[in-house]
């Protein structure tokens, strides 16, 4: 996404066509598209190509962008896993790695970066119904490994929102949502955590449309991307008007819900219960 976005600032700068950048590397237009958005692989030669054609001609400048070709083609670490994930997901896992903000809204189960391995576990488990005992526990270990940038030097800020229905909805035993729920009151207490619990004492508010996440990059050139899943898929969303209406509806949700403090207390008040 890095280099599409530097790609499409040359080529702007320049006055090039996508037509024209496409037919000087033996390409279509769609696939400039496509390079610029930053969803199909690099040829090393297709940007150096590009490059001459956007008339870049200072050794440093082509060498850091033709090393950032070679870099987005080498596959994650979560590829391992693609055996066991939706062909939609890993796109996900490799933005979620790469960014500096995460806001979230969830209303079916705890977000997958908070979730204990036992709750995580039960979630899976009910989602892959008839996969096999290995299957089931490579997604968990997939889920656990995502949740170790939450704690690493470089981590991201977090804010999410989870929807009472969540936390009251159970996955797994009596045991399971206990830990979940302690495991939630404790990490809100991290320093790049903000969670928040929407209440069912508030009643309708603004994440009426379903869950969602904002991912949130520190490359000024990359834009705000929201992750949409479904059934069978999933929508990235990364127009501004798009992202603009997501982040707008956090907004509400945030100021709607109670403090981090107080949704904390919801927690231990839920805890109790349990």
């Amino acid at each position: 996404m890095l280099l599409g976005s530097q790609l499409r600032r040359l080529r702007e700068a320049r006055g090039v066509t996508r037509e024209a950048a496409g037919y000087s590397i033996r390409a279509s237009e769609s696939k400039i598209s496509r390079m610029e958005l930053g969803r199909v692989s690099f040829k090393t030669r297709d940007v150096e190509d590009l490059l001459t054609l956007y008339g870049i001609t200072d050794e440093a400048e082509r060498a850091a962008l033709v090393g950032l070709a070679r870099e987005a083609n080498v596959a994650g670490w979560w590829h391992s896993y693609s055996d066991v994930l939706p062909n939609w997901f890993p796109t996900y896992v490799g933005l979620e790695g790469a960014a500096s903000l995460i806001r979230a809204y969830e209303v079916q189960f705890v977000h997958g970066l908070l979730q204990t391995e036992a709750y995580a576990h039960a979630v899976v488990e009910r989602g892959m119904k008839g996969a096999s005992a290995a299957d089931i526990d490579r997604r968990v270990a997939l889920r656990l490994e995502r949740q170790k940038y939450l704690v690493s030097e470089n981590a991201p800020e977090v804010h999410i929102v989870l929807d009472e229905a969540a936390l009251r909805r159970p996955y797994g035993d009596r045991e399971v949502m206990r830990g979940q729920l302690q495991h939630l009151i404790e990490f809100s207490e991290r320093p790049n955590v903000r969670l928040q619990i929407m209440p069912f004492s508030f009643g309708g508010h603004s994440g009426e449309s379903g869950a969602f996440t904002i991912l949130s990059f520190p490359e000024s050139d990359l834009s705000d991307v929201v992750y949409l899943e479904q059934l069978t898929s999933a929508l990235y969303l990364d127009k501004r008007e798009d992202v603009g209406q997501y982040e707008q509806a956090l907004k509400e949700l945030q100021q709607d819900s109670p403090e981090p403090a107080e949704s904390r207390d919801l927690l231990r008040g839920l805890l109790q219960l349990s």
